[in-house]
């Protein structure tokens, strides 16, 4: 017999008949034969209602007791749903956070699962109770109310299906939503995108961290190290809707599965920073000191001494961003520069790691509807590039057709004039709309549901085991550091920035059959920009003369470079944004050994930088250290 854990959000549960509705889905589960856990969220407004009571007495309340208020909101919406549960006829208990042991940090209104002791849940579903769990909350060290900020019940839900699948059942998550699945894109600013039946962990980890607003990274970090298998369905409907599971084969014939469109974040750019090892570390220790995410981060070539690193953060982390790093770039003899409005659009697929062109047809596309791009990076499986906003567009929609409030994400995103025109271009440009195998038609293989090795195995009802690997469970886990000297780099320098040019760049690498792995954006100056990507040593030579060849019709001034004598550096693993200390260890390992960086790459599940071949393996070897793989 196995376990559903089944999440319904405050949309799901916003009044009585919302709630009768959940209860009958929990119901069906039971007596489809399965044990039963339901995490539900504070019913409708009421956690913008318990907001809003706290700020009629301070404008300042503290973490510790808006934890202890906000709790509340859940403590209703578990009861309720429990009695409406036994109301069917079925046995029900409701829990809190602290009841069944969700320990957390100390960390309020946004804590981590430290662990979870199952006894009391797993007890509840062996006498036949379907438990109902309050999501978003815990309990600290201290006993304290805690709340897990954005996300939070998503992420109480995988883990708490992590911990039971460790304690030995076998486990299925369902996330229910008001939309049938995960799109391609986002369906109010695309009316055409198609809802997919399944994605890869990774593919959805960059999705959500892109601006996809279906999950939050979180919990998508925590299926996928505990292998637990997700479906994002819709809570008004039984249809089937989409799988969140490991990479299958057939994902890699597929260069893109989605595009995101994120408004909410600013861009800085520290110019003229010391070429020298170490500064990187500066910077980013600081902010993650601070507790300060970083999303894209891109630091380009060196030249002349000096470097340029351009990143982007929150837009509500911006001022507190510059007055932190004020001082630091004061010392360092750098100039701290913010850009404006910036998009970020960001398309993802498993496939791109092997096939080429990618980039060129995502460049092609916006090229086409005059978009410049003024920042670009890569990861393992996507391509983002930030756009600079020309007018909040349609500003003071503050309803969608149908009368409903708009959240405030998509609010943003119709601000975004020109990365909503991009989002659309991008996701036509790769035919996302169209049937394809995982977005409607079924794989020759017939599996959504694939299981190869997980990251964490389980217990066998072996609850000391189960428990010691509950420890420490939303840390950050990172599975590997691997060393690439197959690869070398082609560097354009003073290239004009202006649409269409990264474009013609990378149409005359591409037809080369030539495929690029890193990319990195930087703007150097007034109107120009600093380009570099790496390609396999051994079309170095192909890819020069190419690239020479575009850049002499584009700007006689321009200059290329190439370069065989590097090394790639990758670090992967789960939870490589949103915990902030891993840049800061990477960068930090390398500066000890006096190893500078030259390039530096970020995403959701890898960050990689550029260094020289001949301190490749030192280097390797001191990553291995610093994160405690050997």
């Amino acid at each position: 017999m196995g376990v559903v854990v089944q999440k319904f959000g405050g949309s799901s549960v916003k009044d009585a008949d919302s709630v009768m509705e959940a209860a009958r889905k929990a119901v069906r589960a039971k007596h489809a034969g399965n044990k039963v856990i339901v995490v539900v969220s504070a019913q409708g407004s009421t956690t913008d209602d318990l907001i809003a009571k706290a700020a009629q007495i301070t404008g300042t309340p503290s973490a510790r007791e808006m934890d202890m208020l906000l709790a509340t909101g859940e403590q209703i919406s578990i009861a309720l749903t429990a009695m409406a549960i036994q109301e069917l006829g079925e046995m029900a208990i409701s829990f809190t956070g602290s009841q069944i042991g969700i320990v957390t940090d100390s960390t309020h209104r946004k804590a981590r699962i430290k662990k979870i002791d199952t006894v009391r849940l797993c007890e509840a579903l062996d006498t036949g109770h379907i438990v109902v769990l309050a999501g978003f909350q815990g309990i600290d060290e201290l006993g304290d109310i805690s709340t897990l900020g954005r996300g939070g019940s998503d992420t109480t839900a995988v883990a708490v299906a992590a911990a039971v699948k460790l304690a030995g059942y076998e486990v299925e998550c369902e996330i229910y939503t008001d939309v049938d699945g995960v799109s391609t894109t986002d369906p109010r600013i695309v009316p055409d995108a198609r809802k997919m039946d399944a994605i890869s962990y990774d593919e959805m980890l960059e999705m959500a961290s892109m601006g996809a607003g279906v999950m939050h990274s979180r919990s998508i970090e925590f299926a996928k190290k505990f292998d637990v298998p997700l479906m994002v369905r819709n809570a008004k409907s039984d249809a089937i809707g989409t799988w969140i599971v490991p990479e299958a084969p057939w994902m890699s014939e597929i260069p893109a599965c989605g595009v995101a469109l994120a408004a909410d974040e600013a861009r800085l750019v520290l110019e003229g920073v010391p070429d020298r090892p170490g500064v990187s570390h500066r910077v980013f220790a600081a902010l993650a000191d601070a507790n300060i995410a970083v999303d894209m981060i891109a630091q380009s070539v060196g030249t002349g001494g000096k470097a340029t690193i351009g990143f982007t953060v929150l837009n509500t982390e911006l001022d507190r961003t510059k007055k932190l790093l004020a001082p630091i770039v004061a010392e360092l003899g750098a100039t701290l520069n913010e850009t404006g409005k910036v998009s970020k659009v960001s398309v993802v697929g498993a496939g791109m790691r092997a096939i080429s062109g990618v980039a060129e047809r995502m460049f092609q596309a916006l090229a086409t509807e005059g978009v410049n791009l003024k920042m670009i990076t890569t990861g393992d499986i996507k391509i983002s590039v930030l756009v600079e906003e020309d007018g909040l567009g349609e500003a003071g929609v503050t309803e969608s057709p149908t009368g409903e409030p708009i959240k405030k994400s998509h609010l943003e995103s119709k601000k975004a004039v020109r990365g909503r025109k991009a989002l659309k271009a991008v996701h036509a440009a790769f035919a996302l709309a169209n049937v394809r195998k995982g977005a409607g038609e079924v794989p020759a293989s017939g599996e959504f549901k694939p299981r190869p090795n997980p990251l964490m195995v389980s217990g066998a009802k072996d609850r000391e085991a189960a428990i010691a690997k509950l420890d420490g469970m939303e840390d950050v886990l990172v599975s590997g550091v691997h060393l690439n000297t197959e690869q070398s780099r082609v560097t354009i320098h003073d290239l004009p920035d202006r649409p269409g040019n990264c474009s013609k760049v990378f149409n005359a690498v591409a037809t080369g059959g030539i495929l690029v792995d890193m990319i990195v954006q930087n703007q150097s100056g007034p109107a120009k920009a600093e380009l570099s990507f790496t390609v396999p040593r051994a079309d170095l030579t192909r890819a020069l003369k190419r690239t020479q060849d575009v850049v002499r019709e584009i700007d006689t001034a321009c200059r290329v470079v190439g370069d065989g004598d590097i090394a790639v550096l990758f670090v992967l693993g789960v939870g490589m944004r949103t915990h902030t200390g891993v840049a800061k260890t990477m960068f930090g390992a390398l500066a000890s050994r006096g190893i500078n960086i030259a390039m530096i790459n970020t995403s959701e599940v890898c960050v990689g930088v550029v260094i020289e071949s001949a301190r490749g393996q030192e280097a390797l070897a001191c990553l291995t250290e610093a994160f405690k793989l050997g």
